[in-house]
């Protein structure tokens, strides 16, 4: 029989358990993501197809080239599905998964989500070789972040409604928006998993609030 002491932690395990994440498995690291969710305390499911979205949580939407993600998704409805998923539970991108959610793409000009109210700019930082580790002020609690950029996008402009909550050059690297995260950065690359427990929060606080109308 459980001990007074040990009942919160136990439906704080519970509940956390109880969130499914679905990862977007097109292209790039994807099992990163589900590995780090995972860890996290999260069920995680692979998506290939518009209908695998049904019982998600929240969806990640990873890393990759963002015009290969985008032909795997204008196929059978898939990008008109991620797109109304976006607009009524929690979503989680990075790097080509930031530029395919972004309401304008630069460098060049694509179609995109329009779900995050931000220009964000492609291979801002150059070819795989100028890929870099840095380690930058953050917003989260617990101090500075590492933060891993591979062919990474620019975030250039953000809209009044978007919360600025890390920075290189004066350039937003991570970002949120209601229900909606953006990181131009791979946190799933990295041991830690403040960024993945903060996205992991959104999704229980948007659950706890009950279905979108």
């Amino acid at each position: 029989m459980a001990t007074k002491a040990t009942e919160p932690a136990q439906k704080s395990a519970a509940n956390m358990n109880s969130l499914t994440i679905g990862v977007l498995a097109l292209q790039g690291d994807y099992e990163a993501h589900a590995r780090a969710f995972a860890s996290s305390g999260a069920r995680t499911v692979l998506v290939r197809k518009a209908d695998e979205l049904a019982g998600l949580d929240g969806l990640v939407m990873p890393g990759g080239e963002s015009t290969t993600m985008l032909k795997f998704l204008e196929k059978d409805g898939f990008f008109d599905a991620i797109g109304k998923f976006a607009a009524s539970k929690p979503v989680f991108a990075t790097c080509a998964g930031c530029i395919l959610l972004a309401r304008e793409v630069l460098d060049p000009k694509q179609r995109s989500l329009g779900a995050l109210d931000a220009t964000v700019e492609r291979n801002a930082y150059g070819r795989q070789i100028d890929s870099t580790i840095l380690t930058l002020p953050t917003e989260l609690p617990g101090g500075p972040l590492e933060m891993v950029f591979i062919r990474s996008p620019r975030i250039t402009r953000v809209g009044e409604g978007v919360e600025v909550l890390a920075q290189r050059d004066g350039f937003p690297t991570l970002v949120r928006q209601g229900q909606v995260l953006a990181a131009t950065f791979h946190p799933e690359m990295t041991a830690d998993t403040r960024v993945q427990q903060l996205f992991l929060e959104m999704v229980r606080e948007h659950k706890a609030r009950g279905p979108s109308t």
